[in-house]
C-alpha cells in the first residue's frame, strides 16, 4: 500500500494528492469535474497523475475519496423517493418540523417552508407505542408493518425508513420492523433504515430527518459508488476504495453504503484536516481555514491540529444528526456569478454558480455570465493560462463578461472587477466572524491557512479586514482537501440517550453504558480492518444545565467522578457563554469515538536555502511581478504586489505585504511593517 492517492471531487476541478509512503515522494493532480458522471472525472484524474508519477495507474495501493453526490442530492432536491413508517399519530411530523425561521425578524414573513424528504402520500402509520424509559405501551401491529411495506413497494418508492416514537429508549419494535421489512422486500434491491442504527438519540424531528436523509441519499450514492468501483476496475485499478466521512474520518465503501448520511459533508472536511496537518508542521497551533473552491467557501477553527467537530449541522434546511467538521460555507466561489438587481441597482454575488460546465467564460466551455474568476482576470490576478500552461484563459471573454456589469452600473469594466472582487471578499469575512466572533475568539490570535484554487487569490484581502497572520498558503494548496484524506484517520461515534442529573446517577452506570459503547466501537474497527495496536476509543457526554433546551459536549478522559464532569460542563458553559446557571448538572447524551490511526505521510523538508527571489521571477502581467512557486527556497522573501503561478493555484500578495518562504515551502504573507 505505498501509494495512496486522495481525491476530492469538487464542483468545478477533481483534485488529487498521490502520496508514496516508501520514496516519502507526493504527486499532485487536477482535472475538470464531470457532473454528468463523477467517476469519468475521478478516472481521467488517476490515470493522469499515474502518468505524471511515470507509474501505473495499477499500482495505486490506496484509494481515498471525498464526494458532493450526497451534498447535491439533497441541496438539488435530487433524492430517491422514500417511504417512511412511523407511530401512529405522528404522521405529521416532517411537516410541523421545527420552529424556526432563517435570518432576521423577516425571515419570519418571507420564509418559504421546504417540502419534507418524503411526501406525505408515502408514509404509512403503524401501531406501536414506547414511552420515553423504553417501556411498552402499545405492542407492534406486525400486519401493519407488512401492509405499509407492501404498499411503499408497489407504489415505487426506492428506500424505506423505519423511525418509532422514544425507540432511542428501546429499540426492539424498529428492529423488528426491519425484519419484516426485509422479509417484504427480498428480491428487491430496495434499502431500509431505523433510526436507531442511524441516530439513537433522543428528539423526534431530528432523529427522523437524519434516518430519511440517510435513505433519501443511499441509492444515489450506491449507485455511484458502485459504478466507481467499475470504472476502477475496468482500468485495472483494484486498490480499496475508503469514503471520507463529514467529521473528517475514514470509513470502508461498506459503512458507507450503509450509513451515506455519514458523507454529507465529505468534502470540506478534509480540507481542515490537511490544513491542520500542514499548520501544525509549520509550527501554528491556532488556524483558521480558508478554502475557496469554484462554487462555494468553506471556512472553520482548528486548535493544536484538531478541527472542531459538532453533533449537528444541517444539509440545506434539514438538520442532520450526525458528527462531522464545524464549518460555515457560503455559495462565494471563483465560479460565483455576479449581477445587478433589477430593483435596487445593488451588485450582487452568488450564490448561484456557473460551476463547471459552462464554467467561467474565460474557461472558454461557452460560460457568458461574469463570475469572480473572470472579475480576477480583469484585474490582472490570474495568469493568462492555469494548470501548468494546459489551460489557456480567455482574456476577452472574461473583459465581455464583466463589460455586462459595467454597463448596468455605469461604470468601467475595470470598476465594475474591483466591486465584484470587493462584494465576494465582504460576503467571506461574514462567514470567517461566524466562526471567530461570534463565538467569543478574537481573529488575531490565529494565523489563516488558504488553500481552494482561488483562496489564494482573496486570503490577504481576508487577512487585512480581520488582523489574522500569518496567512499561510501550503505548496501544495490548490490540492489540500485531497492532502486532507491522505492524512485522515478512520473514524466513527456510537452514542446513546443517558438523561439523568448527576445527582440521580452514579458514576458506576455511566461506566457501563461507556463499555457498552466502546465494545461497539472496537468491533466496528476491527470490521474496518484495523489492527488492534492502531485501534482508540475515547468517550464523550453530552450535558447541559437541568432544563436546557441544549447540550454541549464535554471531554470524559481522566473524570472519575460525576461532580467532576458536572465542573467541566460548568466551566465550558461559562467560556462559551460569559455565564453559569445555579442547580443542577443533566447528562444527556453518552458517545465512544472510535479511532483507527493511519499513517502519516512524511513530508520532505526543503533545506537547501536562497536569497535571491528574482531567480523565481518569470517576468510581469500588466504591470504587476509575477512569480514561479516551483522556484522558490526558503528564505527567499517576496514583496508584493505580486503574483505567485503554480499548477494547482494562485497566490496574490497586497501592496504592503511579503510573502517569506519556509522550510516546509509553504508561503508566510504578513504587513511588510511587522
Amino acid at each position: 500500500m505505498a501509494l495512496r492517492i486522495g481525491i476530492d471531487v469538487g464542483g468545478t476541478f477533481t483534485d488529487l494528492f498521490l502520496h508514496d509512503s516508501e520514496s516519502g515522494r507526493f504527486w499532485i493532480g487536477k482535472t475538470p469535474s464531470t457532473p454528468q458522471d463523477q467517476s469519468i472525472g475521478v478516472l481521467e484524474g488517476i490515470r493522469q497523475i499515474a502518468e505524471t508519477a511515470a507509474t501505473p495507474a495499477e499500482r495505486m495501493g490506496q484509494i481515498l475519496h471525498g464526494t458532493t453526490v450526497a451534498t447535491n442530492a439533497v441541496l438539488e432536491g435530487k433524492g430517491s423517493r422514500v417511504g417512511l413508517l412511523i407511530t401512529s399519530g405522528w404522521s405529521q411530523l416532517l411537516h410541523l418540523a421545527e420552529s424556526w425561521t432563517p435570518g432576521p425578524l423577516f425571515g419570519f414573513f418571507s420564509y418559504e417552508k421546504p417540502d419534507p424528504l418524503v411526501d406525505y402520500e408515502d408514509i404509512r402509520e403503524v401501531p406501536e407505542r414506547m414511552d420515553a424509559q423504553g417501556r411498552v405501551l402499545v405492542e407492534l401491529d406486525e400486519a401493519a408493518v407488512r401492509q405499509g411495506v407492501r404498499e411503499l413497494r408497489d407504489t415505487g418508492v426506492e428506500a424505506i425508513t423505519i423511525c418509532l416514537l422514544n425507540s432511542y429508549a428501546n429499540g426492539d419494535h424498529e428492529r423488528r420492523a426491519k425484519a419484516i421489512a426485509l422479509e417484504e422486500l427480498a428480491g428487491t434491491t430496495i434499502p431500509v433504515s431505523i433510526s436507531v442504527e442511524i441516530t439513537p438519540e433522543f428528539r423526534e424531528y431530528e432523529r427522523a430527518t437524519t434516518t430519511v436523509m440517510n435513505s433519501y441519499v443511499g441509492p444515489i450514492l450506491q449507485r455511484y459508488l458502485g459504478n466507481l468501483e467499475a470504472q476502477l476496475t475496468s482500468g485495472g485499478i483494484l486498490a480499496p476504495v475508503h469514503v471520507v466521512r463529514s467529521d473528517g474520518g475514514l470509513m470502508s465503501v461498506t459503512a458507507a453504503r450503509e450509513h451515506p448520511v455519514q458523507t454529507v459533508l465529505s468534502g470540506p472536511s478534509g480540507g481542515v484536516n490537511g490544513a491542520a496537518f500542514v499548520a501544525k508542521r509549520a509550527g501554528f497551533e491556532r488556524i483558521l481555514t480558508f478554502d475557496m473552491g469554484g462554487t462555494s467557501t468553506d471556512v472553520a477553527v482548528a486548535i493544536g491540529g484538531e478541527p472542531g467537530v459538532t453533533r449537528e449541522t444541517r444539509v440545506g434546511a434539514f438538520p442532520v444528526r450526525a458528527p462531522s467538521v464545524e464549518v460555515e460555507t457560503i455559495g462565494a466561489g471563483g465560479g460565483s456569478i455576479a449581477n445587478v438587481s433589477e430593483i435596487t441597482g445593488a451588485l450582487r454575488v452568488g450564490p448561484q454558480s456557473a460551476g463547471a460546465a459552462p464554467g467561467p467564460a474565460c474557461y472558454r466551455r461557452g460560460g457568458t455570465l461574469p463570475t469572480v474568476t473572470d472579475a480576477n482576470v480583469v484585474l490582472g490576478h490570474l495568469p493568462p493560462s492555469l494548470l501548468g500552461g494546459k489551460m489557456e484563459l480567455d482574456v476577452v471573454a472574461a473583459h465581455r463578461a464583466v463589460q455586462i456589469v459595467a454597463d448596468q452600473m455605469g461604470v468601467d469594466v475595470k470598476r465594475a472587477a474591483e466591486g465584484i472582487v470587493d462584494i465576494v471578499n465582504e460576503n467571506m469575512l461574514g462567514a470567517l466572524r461566524v466562526v471567530t466572533v461570534q463565538k467569543g475568539l478574537d481573529p488575531s490570535e490565529f494565523a489563516l491557512v488558504s488553500f481552494g484554487g482561488a483562496g489564494g487569490l482573496h486570503a490577504n484581502a481576508m487577512a487585512v479586514a480581520l488582523g489574522c497572520y500569518p496567512v499561510i498558503i501550503p505548496r501544495e494548496s490548490g490540492v489540500l482537501s485531497a492532502l486532507g484524506f491522505i492524512v485522515a484517520d478512520i473514524r466513527n461515534e456510537f452514542g446513546t440517550t443517558f438523561i439523568s442529573t448527576t445527582e440521580r446517577t452514579t458514576m458506576a452506570e455511566v461506566e457501563q453504558v461507556f463499555a457498552d459503547l466502546g465494545a461497539q466501537a472496537r468491533t466496528w474497527l476491527a470490521g474496518e480492518g484495523v489492527a488492534e495496536a492502531d485501534q482508540a476509543v475515547t468517550f464523550m457526554a453530552d450535558m447541559r444545565y437541568y432544563r436546557q433546551g441544549f447540550e454541549l459536549p464535554v471531554d470524559t478522559e481522566g473524570a472519575t467522578t460525576l461532580d467532576e464532569l458536572a465542573d467541566r460542563f460548568r466551566a465550558i458553559h461559562d467560556r462559551l457563554y460569559g455565564f453559569g446557571l445555579p442547580g443542577a448538572v443533566e447528562l444527556v447524551n453518552l458517545r465512544a469515538r472510535a479511532l483507527g490511526r493511519v499513517q502519516k505521510p512524511e513530508m520532505a523538508v526543503t533545506e537547501a536555502a536562497g536569497s535571491d527571489s528574482s531567480v523565481a521571477r518569470t517576468g510581469e502581467h500588466l504591470g504587476v511581478a509575477m512569480y514561479d512557486r516551483d522556484l522558490l527556497k526558503p528564505g527567499m522573501v517576496l514583496h508584493g504586489k505580486a503574483i505567485v503561478t503554480q499548477f494547482d493555484a494562485t497566490t496574490l500578495i497586497l501592496p504592503g505585504h511579503v510573502a517569506r518562504v519556509d522550510r516546509h515551502l509553504n508561503l508566510l504573507i504578513e504587513p511588510e511593517a511587522k
